[in-house]
C-alpha cells in the first residue's frame, strides 16, 4: 500500500513490506530518519534507533511531535504514509537536478474524455484516510468513525466559510444603521437618565448577540441536515449504514 513512495525513495524490497510486523515498521521509520528526513543529529537518534527497547514509542511519539506529524503513534499507518511524503518532498529537494528532466506519466489514450480523479478513489486506503484526518485537524472538525462523513463535513465547511465568494462576504464592512434610543423602551427607570440610556444601549447590543447566536445556530443545523439527507446515513441510529 506504500510502494509507491518506498520505490521512489529507494527503500530495499518495498513490495515485500509486511508493516503489520512491529520490527519491519520500526525499522523503517528509523531509515526514513537516517536516509530522509534527518530532522534529529546522529547523536540524538538513538533512542529512535533502539528499535527492541519498550521505550520506543515514547520516543517515536516524541519525534512525531518534533517533526510536526499530525498523527500519533496510535496511528500507525496514517503516520508512516505522512512520514513517507515528508521524505519525497525531502528527497526532491535534495535532488532537484535528478528529477526536474522527469518525464510525465503517459496520458490516456483517449484524451478527449476529461478523467475524474474520484473515479478510482478507495476510501479504505491509507492514503485517503490519512488525507481525510490532516485535512480536519487543519481545519478543527471532529473525528468520525466513518471518513466519508468526515469529508463531506469538510467540503461543507469549505463551501461556506473558505469558498472565495465566504471570503469575500466575510470581508465586507458593515456599516451600521443609526439608532434613535427614545424610539427603544427600556421597561424600567432607573431614575437616572445617563444610566437609562447605557441601559437601553446594553439591552441592544445583547439583542445584536443573540441575532448571530441564532445565525449561527441555523447554520449549524443546516450543516448537520445536509450530512444526515444522504440516504445511507441512518441517523436514528447515529452512524452510517452498511
Amino acid at each position: 500500500m506504500f510502494r509507491r513512495k518506498l520505490t521512489a525513495l529507494d527503500y530495499h524490497n518495498p513490495a515485500g513490506c509486511d508493516f503489520s510486523d512491529e520490527t519491519q515498521y520500526r525499522n523503517c521509520i528509523v531509515w526514513l530518519e537516517d536516509q530522509k528526513i534527518r530532522h534529529y543529529k546522529i547523536e540524538d537518534r538513538g533512542n529512535l534507533r533502539n528499535i527492541p527497547g519498550s521505550d520506543w514509542p515514547s520516543a517515536f511519539q516524541k519525534y512525531l511531535q518534533d517533526v510536526n506529524c499530525p498523527f500519533g503513534v496510535q496511528e500507525k499507518h496514517e503516520a508512516l504514509d505522512w512520514l513517507l511524503g515528508l521524505a519525497v518532498r525531502y528527497e526532491y529537494g535534495d535532488n532537484v537536478e535528478k528529477y526536474k528532466n522527469c518525464q510525465p506519466l503517459a496520458a490516456s489514450s483517449n484524451s478527449d474524455v476529461p478523467i475524474d480523479p474520484l473515479v478510482n478513489l478507495d476510501i479504505n486506503s491509507p492514503d485517503f484516510k490519512a488525507g481525510v484526518t490532516a485535512l480536519s485537524n487543519i481545519l478543527k472538525i471532529g473525528r468520525h468513525d466513518d471518513y466519508l462523513v468526515m469529508l463531506k463535513a469538510i467540503r461543507i465547511l469549505i463551501q461556506e466559510r473558505l469558498s472565495p465568494e465566504a471570503i469575500a462576504k466575510a470581508s465586507q464592512s458593515r456599516e451600521g444603521i443609526p439608532v434613535t434610543l427614545d424610539k427603544h423602551t427600556l421597561g424600567f427607570d432607573t431614575g437616572d437618565a445617563t444610566l437609562n440610556e447605557a441601559a437601553q444601549i446594553l439591552r441592544l447590543l445583547h439583542i445584536e448577540e443573540l441575532r448571530e447566536l441564532q445565525t449561527k445556530i441555523n447554520e449549524a443545523i443546516v450543516a448537520v441536515q445536509a450530512i444526515i439527507a444522504d440516504p445511507k446515513t441512518d441517523h436514528r441510529l447515529g452512524k452510517v449504514g452498511r
